[in-house]
Protein backbone atom coordinates (compact mmCIF):
# COMPACT_ATOMS: atom_id res chain seq x y z
CA UNK A 1 0.00 0.00 0.00
CA UNK A 2 2.75 2.30 0.96
CA UNK A 3 5.21 3.24 -2.14
CA UNK A 4 8.43 5.32 -1.90
CA UNK A 5 9.20 7.37 -4.74
CA UNK A 6 12.69 9.12 -3.75
CA UNK A 7 15.89 9.82 -4.95
CA UNK A 8 19.18 11.49 -2.98
CA UNK A 9 17.78 15.12 -2.83
CA UNK A 10 14.40 16.29 -1.33
CA UNK A 11 13.21 12.94 -0.64
CA UNK A 12 10.05 13.95 0.93
CA UNK A 13 9.20 16.17 -2.20
CA UNK A 14 9.15 13.33 -4.25
CA UNK A 15 5.17 12.56 -3.65
CA UNK A 16 3.57 10.12 -5.40
CA UNK A 17 0.38 11.57 -7.60
CA UNK A 18 -2.06 8.75 -6.80
CA UNK A 19 -1.94 10.22 -3.44
CA UNK A 20 -4.70 8.31 -2.04
CA UNK A 21 -1.86 5.37 -1.97
CA UNK A 22 0.25 7.74 0.02
CA UNK A 23 4.02 7.98 0.44
CA UNK A 24 6.63 6.78 2.72
CA UNK A 25 10.08 8.45 2.77
CA UNK A 26 13.44 7.43 5.01
CA UNK A 27 15.87 9.69 6.16
CA UNK A 28 18.60 9.86 7.82
CA UNK A 29 18.67 11.51 11.44
CA UNK A 30 19.86 15.56 12.18
CA UNK A 31 20.55 17.58 8.88
CA UNK A 32 18.81 14.55 7.08
CA UNK A 33 15.39 14.96 9.06
CA UNK A 34 16.10 18.75 9.49
CA UNK A 35 15.85 18.58 5.32
CA UNK A 36 12.98 16.50 5.01
CA UNK A 37 11.11 19.15 6.97
CA UNK A 38 10.55 21.62 3.99
CA UNK A 39 8.82 18.32 1.99
CA UNK A 40 6.75 17.37 5.12
CA UNK A 41 5.46 21.08 5.39
CA UNK A 42 4.82 21.12 1.52
CA UNK A 43 2.35 17.78 1.90
CA UNK A 44 0.63 19.34 5.16
CA UNK A 45 0.08 22.29 3.58
CA UNK A 46 -1.19 20.69 0.70
CA UNK A 47 -3.21 17.50 2.17
CA UNK A 48 -1.10 14.82 1.34
CA UNK A 49 -0.21 11.71 2.68
CA UNK A 50 2.93 10.56 3.62
CA UNK A 51 4.96 9.00 6.53
CA UNK A 52 8.42 9.83 7.20
CA UNK A 53 10.72 7.34 9.13
CA UNK A 54 13.87 8.47 10.54
CA UNK A 55 16.76 7.70 11.87
CA UNK A 56 18.01 9.30 15.62
CA UNK A 57 20.64 9.49 17.73
CA UNK A 58 20.71 6.40 20.42
CA UNK A 59 18.43 6.99 23.36
CA UNK A 60 21.41 6.58 26.18
CA UNK A 61 23.12 8.82 24.69
CA UNK A 62 20.25 11.62 24.67
CA UNK A 63 21.35 15.20 25.95
CA UNK A 64 25.10 14.03 25.96
CA UNK A 65 26.02 15.75 22.39
CA UNK A 66 25.44 12.05 20.48
CA UNK A 67 26.40 12.25 16.83
CA UNK A 68 23.63 14.51 15.00
CA UNK A 69 21.63 14.51 18.28
CA UNK A 70 18.50 16.62 17.07
CA UNK A 71 14.80 17.42 18.81
CA UNK A 72 13.38 15.32 16.09
CA UNK A 73 10.03 14.71 17.39
CA UNK A 74 9.39 17.76 18.91
CA UNK A 75 10.45 19.43 15.63
CA UNK A 76 8.33 17.62 13.16
CA UNK A 77 5.24 18.51 15.27
CA UNK A 78 4.81 21.60 13.67
CA UNK A 79 5.15 19.86 10.45
CA UNK A 80 2.99 17.25 10.75
CA UNK A 81 -0.26 15.67 12.03
CA UNK A 82 0.93 12.77 14.10
CA UNK A 83 4.85 12.61 15.53
CA UNK A 84 6.21 10.05 17.36
CA UNK A 85 8.91 7.59 19.02
CA UNK A 86 8.27 4.04 19.54
CA UNK A 87 8.97 3.48 23.08
CA UNK A 88 10.35 -0.10 22.49
CA UNK A 89 10.37 -2.50 19.68
CA UNK A 90 7.35 -4.05 20.30
CA UNK A 91 5.97 -1.12 20.09
CA UNK A 92 6.78 -0.20 16.58
CA UNK A 93 3.82 -1.56 14.87
CA UNK A 94 1.31 0.24 16.57
CA UNK A 95 3.29 3.33 16.23
CA UNK A 96 3.71 2.61 12.24
CA UNK A 97 -0.26 1.74 12.05
CA UNK A 98 -1.41 5.04 13.74
CA UNK A 99 1.05 7.00 11.42
CA UNK A 100 -0.64 5.16 8.63
CA UNK A 101 -3.94 5.43 9.61
CA UNK A 102 -3.11 9.58 10.52
CA UNK A 103 -1.72 10.32 7.33
CA UNK A 104 -5.31 9.39 5.45
CA UNK A 105 -8.06 9.56 7.66
CA UNK A 106 -9.66 12.59 8.11
CA UNK A 107 -7.37 15.53 6.44
CA UNK A 108 -4.66 13.99 4.58
CA UNK A 109 -1.36 15.18 5.41
CA UNK A 110 2.16 14.06 7.19
CA UNK A 111 3.11 11.62 10.14
CA UNK A 112 6.55 11.32 11.39
CA UNK A 113 7.93 8.35 13.00
CA UNK A 114 11.50 8.74 14.92
CA UNK A 115 13.91 5.53 15.08
CA UNK A 116 16.16 5.61 17.77
CA UNK A 117 19.99 4.59 16.42
CA UNK A 118 19.82 1.75 19.35
CA UNK A 119 16.74 0.04 17.95
CA UNK A 120 17.93 -0.35 14.63
CA UNK A 121 20.32 -3.37 15.48
CA UNK A 122 18.35 -4.68 18.69
CA UNK A 123 16.53 -7.94 18.84
CA UNK A 124 12.90 -8.59 20.01
CA UNK A 125 10.75 -11.96 21.20
CA UNK A 126 8.48 -12.11 17.86
CA UNK A 127 6.06 -13.56 20.72
CA UNK A 128 6.11 -10.30 22.09
CA UNK A 129 5.55 -8.18 19.51
CA UNK A 130 1.95 -7.29 19.12
CA UNK A 131 0.40 -8.00 15.30
CA UNK A 132 -1.79 -4.79 13.98
CA UNK A 133 -3.61 -5.37 10.37
CA UNK A 134 -3.57 -3.17 8.33
CA UNK A 135 -6.18 -0.24 8.37
CA UNK A 136 -8.96 -0.30 6.20
CA UNK A 137 -9.10 2.64 3.73
CA UNK A 138 -10.68 5.77 5.21
CA UNK A 139 -14.39 5.61 6.18
CA UNK A 140 -16.93 7.46 3.59
CA UNK A 141 -19.28 10.25 5.21
CA UNK A 142 -22.79 11.49 4.07
CA UNK A 143 -23.39 14.82 4.69
CA UNK A 144 -26.33 15.79 6.60
CA UNK A 145 -29.66 15.70 3.84
CA UNK A 146 -31.53 18.39 5.05
CA UNK A 147 -28.07 20.53 4.37
CA UNK A 148 -28.21 18.76 0.88
CA UNK A 149 -31.76 19.93 0.20
CA UNK A 150 -31.13 23.85 1.54
CA UNK A 151 -27.55 24.05 -0.78
CA UNK A 152 -29.32 22.59 -4.22
CA UNK A 153 -32.15 25.45 -2.70
CA UNK A 154 -29.76 28.03 -2.60
CA UNK A 155 -28.34 27.54 -6.09
CA UNK A 156 -31.98 27.26 -7.72
CA UNK A 157 -32.44 30.59 -5.79
CA UNK A 158 -28.72 32.10 -7.26
CA UNK A 159 -28.97 34.30 -10.87
CA UNK A 160 -24.95 33.57 -10.97
CA UNK A 161 -24.06 30.45 -9.58
CA UNK A 162 -20.70 29.10 -9.68
CA UNK A 163 -18.82 25.49 -9.05
CA UNK A 164 -15.11 25.50 -7.84
CA UNK A 165 -13.45 22.43 -8.01
CA UNK A 166 -10.44 22.14 -5.73
CA UNK A 167 -7.59 19.62 -5.40
CA UNK A 168 -9.77 17.99 -2.84
CA UNK A 169 -12.17 16.86 -5.32
CA UNK A 170 -9.25 15.57 -7.34
CA UNK A 171 -7.97 13.41 -3.98
CA UNK A 172 -11.33 12.58 -3.52
CA UNK A 173 -11.90 11.24 -6.71
CA UNK A 174 -15.48 12.90 -7.56
CA UNK A 175 -14.82 13.48 -11.22
CA UNK A 176 -17.21 10.90 -12.86
CA UNK A 177 -19.84 12.40 -10.43
CA UNK A 178 -18.97 15.73 -10.39
CA UNK A 179 -19.00 15.54 -14.68
CA UNK A 180 -22.31 14.30 -14.05
CA UNK A 181 -23.75 16.83 -11.72
CA UNK A 182 -22.35 20.00 -13.84
CA UNK A 183 -24.12 18.89 -16.96
CA UNK A 184 -27.43 17.90 -15.35
CA UNK A 185 -27.20 21.05 -13.56
CA UNK A 186 -26.16 22.84 -16.15
CA UNK A 187 -23.53 25.23 -14.10
CA UNK A 188 -20.53 26.79 -15.03
CA UNK A 189 -17.25 25.90 -12.92
CA UNK A 190 -13.62 27.32 -11.98
CA UNK A 191 -11.01 24.81 -11.40
CA UNK A 192 -8.08 25.68 -8.82
CA UNK A 193 -4.84 25.31 -10.45
CA UNK A 194 -4.86 21.20 -8.69
CA UNK A 195 -8.25 21.21 -9.46
CA UNK A 196 -7.56 21.30 -12.84
CA UNK A 197 -8.35 18.45 -15.14
CA UNK A 198 -11.10 16.74 -12.82
CA UNK A 199 -13.39 18.23 -15.15
CA UNK A 200 -11.47 18.44 -18.58
CA UNK A 201 -10.57 22.19 -19.37
CA UNK A 202 -11.83 21.91 -22.71
CA UNK A 203 -15.49 21.18 -21.14
CA UNK A 204 -17.73 23.67 -22.28
CA UNK A 205 -19.09 24.65 -18.77
CA UNK A 206 -15.24 25.57 -17.73
CA UNK A 207 -15.20 29.21 -17.10
CA UNK A 208 -11.63 29.09 -16.10
CA UNK A 209 -10.70 32.04 -18.82
CA UNK A 210 -12.99 34.50 -17.30
CA UNK A 211 -11.11 33.87 -13.72
CA UNK A 212 -11.60 37.50 -11.95
CA UNK A 213 -15.21 37.62 -13.55
CA UNK A 214 -16.49 34.65 -12.29
CA UNK A 215 -15.42 35.33 -8.84
CA UNK A 216 -16.15 38.52 -8.48
CA UNK A 217 -19.88 38.61 -9.99
CA UNK A 218 -20.78 34.92 -8.59
CA UNK A 219 -23.94 35.06 -6.15
CA UNK A 220 -23.43 31.40 -5.12
CA UNK A 221 -20.28 29.08 -5.11
CA UNK A 222 -20.36 25.65 -4.09
CA UNK A 223 -17.05 25.08 -2.98
CA UNK A 224 -16.08 21.21 -3.54
CA UNK A 225 -12.61 20.42 -1.99
CA UNK A 226 -11.02 23.83 -2.29
CA UNK A 227 -9.91 26.40 0.51
CA UNK A 228 -10.78 30.48 0.93
CA UNK A 229 -7.22 30.75 1.39
CA UNK A 230 -4.77 32.73 -1.13
CA UNK A 231 -5.24 31.06 -4.20
CA UNK A 232 -8.88 32.26 -3.51
CA UNK A 233 -7.97 35.38 -2.66
CA UNK A 234 -10.07 34.25 1.30
CA UNK A 235 -13.40 34.75 -0.52
CA UNK A 236 -13.12 38.55 0.21
CA UNK A 237 -13.73 41.64 -1.31
CA UNK A 238 -12.91 42.88 -4.13
CA UNK A 239 -12.14 39.77 -5.32
CA UNK A 240 -15.55 38.74 -4.26
CA UNK A 241 -18.78 39.86 -3.93
CA UNK A 242 -19.14 40.82 -0.77
CA UNK A 243 -22.93 38.68 -0.69
CA UNK A 244 -22.12 35.68 -2.03
CA UNK A 245 -23.03 32.71 -0.38
CA UNK A 246 -21.08 29.65 -0.21
CA UNK A 247 -21.76 26.21 0.04
CA UNK A 248 -18.57 24.56 1.18
CA UNK A 249 -17.82 20.93 0.75
CA UNK A 250 -15.08 19.70 2.91
CA UNK A 251 -13.69 16.44 4.88
CA UNK A 252 -12.07 18.80 8.01
CA UNK A 253 -14.83 20.58 9.93
CA UNK A 254 -12.28 22.95 11.08
CA UNK A 255 -11.96 24.23 7.67
CA UNK A 256 -15.91 24.83 7.78
CA UNK A 257 -15.92 29.02 7.57
CA UNK A 258 -12.71 29.85 7.66
CA UNK A 259 -12.61 33.65 6.67
CA UNK A 260 -15.91 33.27 4.93
CA UNK A 261 -18.85 31.74 7.23
CA UNK A 262 -20.72 29.37 4.71
CA UNK A 263 -24.80 30.00 3.82
CA UNK A 264 -24.64 25.72 3.49
CA UNK A 265 -22.04 23.78 5.33
CA UNK A 266 -21.74 20.07 4.16
CA UNK A 267 -19.01 17.88 5.69
CA UNK A 268 -17.89 14.63 4.70
CA UNK A 269 -16.65 12.57 1.62
CA UNK A 270 -16.52 14.86 -1.57
CA UNK A 271 -17.46 12.36 -4.01
CA UNK A 272 -20.32 11.26 -2.00
CA UNK A 273 -21.88 14.56 -1.30
CA UNK A 274 -21.60 15.25 -5.01
CA UNK A 275 -23.79 12.22 -5.66
CA UNK A 276 -26.16 13.00 -3.00
CA UNK A 277 -26.34 17.13 -4.73
CA UNK A 278 -26.86 15.33 -8.03
CA UNK A 279 -29.73 12.91 -6.76
CA UNK A 280 -31.30 16.02 -5.56
CA UNK A 281 -30.99 17.76 -8.62
CA UNK A 282 -32.21 14.07 -10.86
CA UNK A 283 -35.31 14.22 -8.34
CA UNK A 284 -36.33 17.65 -8.68
CA UNK A 285 -35.14 17.77 -12.61
CA UNK A 286 -33.95 21.17 -12.20
CA UNK A 287 -31.33 22.70 -14.92
CA UNK A 288 -29.79 26.54 -14.64
CA UNK A 289 -30.51 27.90 -18.49
CA UNK A 290 -27.90 27.89 -20.60
CA UNK A 291 -29.49 31.25 -21.88
CA UNK A 292 -29.15 33.59 -18.57
CA UNK A 293 -27.54 37.10 -18.55
CA UNK A 294 -24.99 35.36 -16.16
CA UNK A 295 -23.89 32.61 -18.76
CA UNK A 296 -23.83 35.79 -21.79
CA UNK A 297 -21.41 37.78 -19.32
CA UNK A 298 -18.78 34.31 -18.11
CA UNK A 299 -18.96 33.86 -22.13
CA UNK A 300 -18.10 37.63 -23.43
CA UNK A 301 -15.00 37.75 -21.01
CA UNK A 302 -13.82 34.39 -21.94
CA UNK A 303 -13.55 34.91 -25.86
CA UNK A 304 -12.69 38.61 -24.88
CA UNK A 305 -9.51 37.13 -22.75
CA UNK A 306 -8.93 34.58 -25.73
CA UNK A 307 -8.23 37.53 -28.44
CA UNK A 308 -5.77 38.89 -25.78
CA UNK A 309 -4.08 35.44 -25.37
CA UNK A 310 -4.34 34.58 -29.03
CA UNK A 311 -2.39 37.86 -30.69
CA UNK A 312 0.03 37.37 -27.86
CA UNK A 313 0.40 33.37 -28.77
CA UNK A 314 0.61 34.16 -32.77
CA UNK A 315 3.83 36.71 -32.03
CA UNK A 316 6.65 35.45 -34.20
CA UNK A 317 9.27 38.16 -33.11
CA UNK A 318 12.62 36.80 -31.45
CA UNK A 319 13.14 36.61 -28.83
CA UNK A 320 9.81 34.59 -28.41
CA UNK A 321 7.31 35.50 -25.57
CA UNK A 322 5.49 33.60 -22.54
CA UNK A 323 2.23 32.89 -24.87
CA UNK A 324 4.21 32.03 -28.26
CA UNK A 325 5.91 28.84 -26.24
CA UNK A 326 3.33 27.65 -24.73
CA UNK A 327 0.91 28.02 -27.22
CA UNK A 328 2.88 25.81 -29.53
CA UNK A 329 3.85 22.89 -26.56
CA UNK A 330 0.19 22.63 -26.39
CA UNK A 331 -0.49 21.52 -29.90
CA UNK A 332 2.18 18.76 -29.60
CA UNK A 333 1.34 17.99 -26.02
CA UNK A 334 -0.59 14.30 -25.13
CA UNK A 335 -3.65 14.93 -23.59
CA UNK A 336 -2.89 12.40 -21.27
CA UNK A 337 0.55 13.74 -20.03
CA UNK A 338 1.28 14.70 -16.48
CA UNK A 339 1.88 18.33 -16.30
CA UNK A 340 4.91 19.59 -13.88
CA UNK A 341 4.66 23.02 -13.05
CA UNK A 342 7.02 25.84 -11.23
CA UNK A 343 8.07 29.58 -11.49
CA UNK A 344 6.16 32.75 -11.15
CA UNK A 345 4.95 33.60 -14.55
CA UNK A 346 5.83 29.92 -16.24
CA UNK A 347 3.27 28.53 -13.91
CA UNK A 348 0.58 31.50 -13.85
CA UNK A 349 0.34 32.20 -17.63
CA UNK A 350 1.06 27.90 -18.52
CA UNK A 351 -1.93 27.07 -15.98
CA UNK A 352 -4.00 28.99 -18.34
CA UNK A 353 -2.50 27.55 -21.76
CA UNK A 354 -1.64 24.15 -21.10
CA UNK A 355 -4.75 22.34 -20.55
CA UNK A 356 -5.27 19.20 -18.82
CA UNK A 357 -8.23 16.58 -19.77
CA UNK A 358 -7.77 14.12 -16.70
CA UNK A 359 -8.27 14.34 -13.15
CA UNK A 360 -4.66 14.04 -10.92
CA UNK A 361 -2.47 15.44 -14.20
CA UNK A 362 -1.04 18.46 -13.04
CA UNK A 363 1.42 18.99 -10.10
CA UNK A 364 2.70 22.89 -9.03
CA UNK A 365 4.04 24.64 -6.36
CA UNK A 366 0.67 24.05 -4.52
CA UNK A 367 -0.75 25.85 -1.34
CA UNK A 368 2.53 26.49 0.40
CA UNK A 369 4.16 28.07 -3.10
CA UNK A 370 6.94 25.67 -2.50
CA UNK A 371 9.60 26.56 -5.47
CA UNK A 372 12.17 23.60 -6.43
CA UNK A 373 9.52 20.62 -6.14
CA UNK A 374 8.65 20.05 -9.84
CA UNK A 375 12.14 17.68 -10.70
CA UNK A 376 10.75 15.67 -7.61
CA UNK A 377 7.88 15.30 -8.72
CA UNK A 378 8.19 14.44 -12.03
CA UNK A 379 11.09 11.69 -10.95
CA UNK A 380 8.04 10.24 -8.88
CA UNK A 381 5.34 10.92 -11.25
CA UNK A 382 7.87 8.83 -13.72
CA UNK A 383 8.60 6.11 -11.23
CA UNK A 384 4.58 5.43 -11.03
CA UNK A 385 3.11 6.10 -14.35
CA UNK A 386 5.61 4.12 -16.52
CA UNK A 387 3.59 4.35 -19.78
CA UNK A 388 2.44 7.90 -19.67
CA UNK A 389 4.51 11.34 -20.69
CA UNK A 390 5.65 13.55 -17.97
CA UNK A 391 6.30 16.79 -18.94
CA UNK A 392 7.87 19.09 -16.52
CA UNK A 393 7.53 22.75 -17.23
CA UNK A 394 10.31 24.85 -15.27
CA UNK A 395 11.27 28.99 -15.14
CA UNK A 396 14.95 29.14 -15.02
CA UNK A 397 14.71 30.50 -11.32
CA UNK A 398 12.76 27.10 -10.30
CA UNK A 399 14.74 25.01 -12.63
CA UNK A 400 17.94 26.09 -10.46
CA UNK A 401 16.57 24.91 -7.23
CA UNK A 402 16.76 21.57 -7.95
CA UNK A 403 18.41 21.06 -11.40
CA UNK A 404 21.14 17.86 -10.49
CA UNK A 405 17.92 16.17 -10.21
CA UNK A 406 18.85 16.04 -13.71
CA UNK A 407 21.44 13.39 -12.80
CA UNK A 408 18.68 11.23 -11.10
CA UNK A 409 16.86 11.23 -14.60
CA UNK A 410 19.70 10.27 -16.30
CA UNK A 411 20.96 7.75 -14.16
CA UNK A 412 17.74 5.50 -14.01
CA UNK A 413 17.02 6.52 -17.58
CA UNK A 414 13.27 8.18 -16.79
CA UNK A 415 12.48 9.45 -20.06
CA UNK A 416 11.15 13.12 -18.36
CA UNK A 417 10.71 15.76 -20.73
CA UNK A 418 11.94 19.37 -18.94
CA UNK A 419 10.97 22.72 -20.55
CA UNK A 420 12.94 25.74 -19.02
CA UNK A 421 11.43 28.72 -20.22
CA UNK A 422 13.92 30.46 -19.66
CA UNK A 423 13.85 34.55 -19.17
CA UNK A 424 17.62 35.20 -17.34
CA UNK A 425 16.03 35.82 -14.14
CA UNK A 426 13.32 36.04 -11.54
CA UNK A 427 10.12 37.63 -13.09
CA UNK A 428 12.47 39.09 -15.30
CA UNK A 429 16.31 39.82 -16.57
CA UNK A 430 18.18 41.43 -18.64
CA UNK A 431 19.60 40.35 -21.87
CA UNK A 432 23.30 39.53 -22.49
CA UNK A 433 23.97 42.91 -23.90
CA UNK A 434 22.92 44.74 -20.87
CA UNK A 435 24.87 42.22 -18.84
CA UNK A 436 28.13 42.93 -20.86
CA UNK A 437 27.02 46.75 -20.05
CA UNK A 438 26.75 46.10 -16.60
CA UNK A 439 30.00 44.41 -16.54
CA UNK A 440 31.39 47.29 -17.62
CA UNK A 441 30.23 49.97 -15.19
CA UNK A 442 31.58 47.90 -12.26
CA UNK A 443 31.19 44.65 -9.95
CA UNK A 444 28.06 42.53 -10.93
CA UNK A 445 27.21 41.94 -7.57
CA UNK A 446 26.76 45.26 -7.50
CA UNK A 447 25.42 46.14 -10.93
CA UNK A 448 23.17 43.81 -11.75
CA UNK A 449 19.34 44.26 -10.10
CA UNK A 450 19.05 41.41 -7.91
CA UNK A 451 16.59 39.60 -10.00
CA UNK A 452 18.47 38.46 -12.62
CA UNK A 453 20.16 35.31 -13.33
CA UNK A 454 22.78 34.36 -15.67
CA UNK A 455 21.50 35.66 -19.66
CA UNK A 456 21.04 32.82 -21.96
CA UNK A 457 22.69 29.94 -19.29
CA UNK A 458 23.07 26.63 -20.51
CA UNK A 459 20.47 24.83 -18.61
CA UNK A 460 20.77 22.23 -21.76
CA UNK A 461 24.30 21.37 -21.80
CA UNK A 462 23.78 20.03 -17.93
CA UNK A 463 21.42 17.35 -19.07
CA UNK A 464 23.54 16.68 -21.63
CA UNK A 465 26.80 16.04 -19.65
CA UNK A 466 25.02 13.35 -17.89
CA UNK A 467 23.89 11.76 -21.00
CA UNK A 468 20.06 13.06 -21.51
CA UNK A 469 19.30 14.94 -24.71
CA UNK A 470 19.63 19.18 -24.39
CA UNK A 471 18.43 21.67 -26.76
CA UNK A 472 18.94 25.14 -26.89
CA UNK A 473 15.55 26.92 -28.46
CA UNK A 474 15.56 30.17 -29.95
CA UNK A 475 12.92 29.81 -32.47
CA UNK A 476 9.23 28.10 -32.66
CA UNK A 477 10.50 25.77 -35.65
CA UNK A 478 13.39 25.04 -33.06
CA UNK A 479 10.67 24.13 -29.94
CA UNK A 480 8.86 22.27 -31.99
CA UNK A 481 11.79 19.68 -33.66
CA UNK A 482 13.14 19.57 -29.88
CA UNK A 483 9.51 18.59 -28.58
CA UNK A 484 8.31 16.50 -30.78
CA UNK A 485 11.95 14.64 -30.76
CA UNK A 486 12.12 14.61 -26.99
CA UNK A 487 8.21 13.49 -26.79
CA UNK A 488 9.35 10.27 -29.22
CA UNK A 489 12.09 9.52 -26.90
CA UNK A 490 11.53 6.51 -24.47
CA UNK A 491 14.74 5.34 -23.30
CA UNK A 492 16.32 9.09 -21.94
CA UNK A 493 15.08 12.07 -20.05
CA UNK A 494 15.44 15.55 -22.64
CA UNK A 495 15.80 19.28 -21.98
CA UNK A 496 14.90 22.34 -23.96
CA UNK A 497 16.16 25.42 -22.66
CA UNK A 498 13.61 28.19 -24.48
CA UNK A 499 15.51 31.73 -24.38
CA UNK A 500 13.08 33.72 -24.35
CA UNK A 501 12.53 37.57 -24.01
CA UNK A 502 13.55 38.76 -20.31
CA UNK A 503 10.46 41.79 -20.29
CA UNK A 504 7.83 39.00 -21.47
CA UNK A 505 5.30 39.33 -19.23
CA UNK A 506 1.50 38.22 -18.36
CA UNK A 507 -1.08 40.28 -20.14
CA UNK A 508 -3.21 42.75 -17.97
CA UNK A 509 -4.80 41.28 -14.91
CA UNK A 510 -7.75 42.68 -14.05
CA UNK A 511 -6.91 41.08 -10.78
CA UNK A 512 -3.15 40.12 -10.56
CA UNK A 513 -2.78 36.72 -8.75
CA UNK A 514 -1.45 38.16 -5.58
CA UNK A 515 -1.10 41.58 -4.42
CA UNK A 516 -0.44 42.89 -0.93
CA UNK A 517 -2.84 45.76 -1.64
CA UNK A 518 -5.37 43.75 -1.05
CA UNK A 519 -4.51 41.31 1.41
Amino acid sequence: MWECATSKRHATQHLPLDTSLGGACLVVSGPGLVHALGGMANANMNCWPVVVIGGSSDRNQETAGAFQEFPQVEACRLYSKFSARPSSLEAIPSVIEKAVRTSMYGRPGACYVDIAGDMVNANVDRSKVRVVSCCPPPPVSLADHGAVTEAISVLKAAKRPLVIVGKGAAYGRAENALREFVETSGLPFLPTPMGKGVLPDDHHNCVAAARSRALLQADAVLLLGARLNWILHFGLPPRFNPDVKVIQVDLCAEEMGNNVRPAVALLGDINAIVIQLLECVHKDGWKYPPDTEWWSTLKDKIAANAKISQALALQTALPLNYYAVFHHISQLLPQDCIIVSEGANTMDIGRTMLKNYLPRHRLDAGTFGTMGVGLGFAIAARSKNRGQRIVCVEGDSAFGFSGMEVETMCRYKLPVVIIVVNNNGIYSGVNPETWKELAKVGDLTTTAPPVSLLPEARYDEVMTAFGGRGFLVRTLEELRISLELSLSDWERPSLLNVLIDPSSDRKQQEFPWLTRAHL
